[in-house]
């Protein structure tokens, strides 16, 4: 085990061009004009394995480029001069990668840096660590930038820089600056990915952060708690939940001595800003914020948000960072028309179709396979007749004819034989092995390593990999000190795999999500699946749905028949229609229905059910996506602008009564779709229920309602549907005791 090292000159090991900083802060004027950065690479995370237990998450590919690339990259763009790496779990093979590099050796003529160091601190167990040591070696001199070894950023921090130096001049207190990015306050598929949802309280007057919260989705109704001291300093203020923090922050040196003051402080943001604002009065010391409106910051700190940023780069909404800008200095990346980018000695079989990918040098890809919105790595070799889609393949990847590859990520030199199917949101580490034919389960979805969490050889388990394979199943190790019921509420695990499960724990409405949604993915590339004519299929199911119809005693049954139909129709239309379009057309034309033939309210909330529950269903099927029940559901109810809101006012309402309503509206809907099973049909009205909950629409107590109602189980195609439901009512019952609860302990004090 490696002493502490790079900082100090007993270290050993201070690389540089020029050498190392190794004066104290102030001790020369001088050097306070240096600009400074500390990468930290390792978070202490473990929200990448299995692939993290072979490799750090800095060194993973993005877009077939070394996440750790991007970040000096970014760094590099802003004149950073001096450079300090703290390291944590293989510090050597990242200390080998950056001194092996063309573009990042210390020695290099092609370096953008003066200095780079490492610095190994052998007993560190979170980031408080890593800045405690950095305090104590005193190799700071003046202001220094602060990031992650995950974050992808093309933002110039000129003005930041020149805010935060004018602030410090002028109070000699404001210690830090955050530099955010906003992302609109509607859906977005990086605040889906980002899971934890961080909320700042900024002063619009001086943009001094004056409260932070992180809203975990499995707390839902989470009440954000502002300490009133602060509103009286600063009266004009905003909360704004629709930032996104990539944790690029501007320091001075007393960020250190601030960490050095308590050993309770672990995570940047929920520990340290935190307890740095809540204390402002004990410690003095002022953090800001400023807010980009343009360029892009994202830390691929989970599997959704590395998807994400992959995608973000390979549609060059990073740019400079695309795979056409060649990052490592070995590449030789082209643009293909239609939005595809190839290396040297790509073998591409006249059969075979490619749309939206990048493909790494001398992959070979054979007759009838399709590739689409993938990135695979270098040398692999792709079968006949192969399916890929939405997946990432790393390094010397061998796939047999024949195998369909779903939203998954395969590492360096898997095989995969074939004939095989390797369902979504799949996990194949290094080296792993797929027999011929073998049809991965998709329950639990699959994460297969060749290593167990110790990283020492699993025994391989052939009804996982089939006969003749290698790998089994990766579970990590349990802390049986842990509390149960803290673990379930750890909104971490829902970090580590492609995918959250509607089962069990994952209630709320962004846990939902896995990788960033199907739906943002396909808008992307401002593709639409399922536009154009209804076809025979959509006809049959507008019959069937208008048997659904109950007739009010004030209409005719005609004319009942005939707001139905028209009113589902239109509906159904504005929802297959263009994802850049918003829903005021198909608004007015539906209210113009309901005044043309005296629809009442009932038959208005039907309506709307039916057609939302007719598009959520409808992509399901392969024809229109083959979605997961939850990512149809996201997609129905948000793909629109203003779809939702549309649903609360006219299809829902406030009263209780209402809402229950509604809910039957669309647990009978479900069921008429008969193309849809009804264990299926249940799952995608738990999703549905889920997102409109979390979303406002309906309450606890309107679903609750629905629920106690005898006309949700008077069929048993009804009672199959309800039983997936099962889950979600349970969690809304304890949810809400817990808040009689909490409102009982408030009345007590």
């Amino acid at each position: 085990m490696s002493n502490k090292q790079g900082g100090k000159p007993s270290g050993g090991g201070a690389k540089g061009k020029k050498g190392a900083a190794k004066g104290k802060a102030g001790g020369d004027d001088n050097r306070e004009d240096v600009l400074q950065a500390v990468v930290l690479v390792d978070s202490f995370e473990d929200r990448f394995k299995p692939f993290t237990t072979e490799k750090p998450r800095c060194l993973l590919p993005l877009a077939n480029v070394p996440l750790i690339e991007y970040t000096l990259e970014f760094l590099a763009y802003n004149g950073v001069q001096e450079v300090f790496i703290y390291c944590g779990a293989h510090s050597e093979v990242i200390e080998n990668f950056i001194n092996e590099s063309r573009r990042w050796s210390p020695g290099s003529i092609l370096s953008p840096f003066s200095s780079l160091e490492f610095i190994r601190v052998s007993d560190a167990t979170s980031v408080g660590d890593f800045m405690r040591d950095l305090d104590s070696r005193g190799v700071i001199a003046g202001d220094f930038i602060l990031v992650h070894g995950d974050v992808v950023s093309n933002i110039k921090l000129e003005d930041a820089m020149a805010k935060h130096r004018a602030r410090r001049e002028a109070n000699r207190d404001a210690c830090m600056t955050m530099v955010l990015t906003s992302a609109g306050t509607g859906p977005h598929p990086i605040k889906t990915a980002q899971v934890i949802k961080p909320v700042f309280v900024i002063c619009n007057e001086t943009n001094r952060c004056v409260h932070y919260q992180e809203m975990n989705p499995l707390t839902p109704k989470e009440r954000i708690r502002i300490d009133y001291s602060l509103l009286e300093i600063c009266t004009d203020t905003e909360i704004r939940s629709d930032l996104i923090d990539a944790q690029i922050d501007i320091c001075t040196p007393e960020v250190l001595a601030l960490w050095s003051e308590s050993f309770d402080y672990e995570l940047p943001r929920k520990n340290f800003l935190s307890g740095v604002i809540k204390d402002w009065e004990l410690n003095g010391k002022l953090i800001y914020a400023e807010v980009m409106e343009e360029g892009y910051a994202v830390r691929a700190s989970n599997l959704a948000l590395y998807e994400r940023v992959s995608r973000d780069v390979l549609n060059l909404r990073a740019f400079p960072f695309a795979p056409h800008s060649n990052l490592s200095t070995d590449q030789t990346y082209k643009y293909i028309h239609g939005g595809s980018f190839y290396e040297n000695g790509v073998l591409i079989d006249r059969t075979a179709k490619v749309t939206k990918s990048a493909l790494g040098a001398d992959t070979n890809i054979g007759a009838g396979s399709t590739i689409e919105r993938s990135i695979i790595g270098r040398r692999c070799v792709i079968g006949k007749n192969v399916k890929i889609k939405n997946s990432y393949i790393w390094d010397d990847a061998i796939i047999g004819d024949g195998t369909v590859v779903g939203r998954s990520i395969l590492a360096n030199s898997v095989t995969v034989g074939s004939k095989c199917h390797i369902p979504e949101g799949s996990l194949l580490s290094f080296g792993v092995q797929i027999a011929d034919g073998k049809r991965l389960d998709s329950e639990p979805i699959p994460r297969i390593s060749l290593l167990d969490d110790d990283g020492n050889p699993a025994k391989t388990d052939p009804s996982v990999v089939g006969e003749g394979g290698r790998g089994a199943l990766y579970h990590e190790s349990v802390d049986e000190d842990a509390d149960d019921e803290d673990q379930q509420k750890d909104a971490a695990i829902l970090q580590r795999t492609l995918f959250y499960s509607l089962e069990g724990m994952n209630i709320s409405a962004d846990s939902v999500s896995t990788f960033a949604s199907e739906d943002s993915a396909e808008s992307d590339d401002d593709e639409f699946i399922g536009a154009g004519s209804h076809g025979e299929e959509f006809g049959a199911t507008r019959q069937r749905l208008s048997s659904f119809t109950s007739i009010d005693s004030n209409t005719g049954a005609s004319d009942a028949e005939a707001f139905h139909a028209d009113a589902v129709h239109g509906l159904v239309d504005a929802l297959q229609g263009d994802d850049s379009g918003d829903f005021d057309s198909a608004k007015l034309e539906f209210m113009g229905l309901r005044l043309a033939n005296n629809a009442s309210d009932s038959m208005m909330r039907r309506a709307i059910a039916v057609a939302f529950a007719t598009r959520a269903s409808e992509l399901l099927t392969p024809e229109h996506g083959g979605r997961s029940p939850t990512e149809a559901a996201k997609k129905a109810l948000f793909s629109k602008n203003g779809a939702l809101k549309f649903i609360k006012e006219v299809g829902v309402g406030e009263e209780i009564g209402e809402q229950s309503e509604f809910a039957l509206a669309l647990q009978k809907a479900l069921l008429g779709v008969k193309s849809l099973e009804a264990t299926r049909a249940g799952t995608l009205l738990a999703a549905l229920l889920q997102q409109l909950y979390s979303e406002d629409v309906l309450e606890e107590d309107g679903i609750l309602a629905w629920w106690a109602d005898v006309r949700s189980s008077e069929s048993e195609g009804l009672n199959k549907i309800k039983d997936k439901c099962l889950v979600l009512v349970e969690w809304l019952k304890n949810a809400e005791e817990d808040s009689d609860d909490d409102d009982e302990d408030e009345d007590s004090d």
